[in-house]
């Protein structure tokens, strides 16, 4: 079963939309809070320097951001 929600967003001014599992969309919106950025902005950072699909660029994003955060 495929639990991906499509969220839209703005990347860099232009309108599109990912497909996040709830879990990353939440943690996403959280680092977002905790950064003190707008989702759209943090997005837009991620897809700056993305190499793959932007749905992918966030999921590896957010497990980074975790991981750095628990010290791992």
């Amino acid at each position: 079963m495929n639990d991906t929600k499509k969220h839209s967003v703005v990347v860099s001014g232009h309108g599109t939309s990912i497909s996040l599992e709830p879990i990353f969309w939440e943690e996403l919106t959280e680092i977002a809070r905790m950064r003190g950025v707008s989702v759209n902005t943090l997005i837009s950072e991620i897809d700056r320097t993305r190499d793959g699909t932007l749905s992918a660029a966030v999921r590896v994003f957010v497990v980074q951001d975790l991981r750095r955060r628990a010290g791992i």
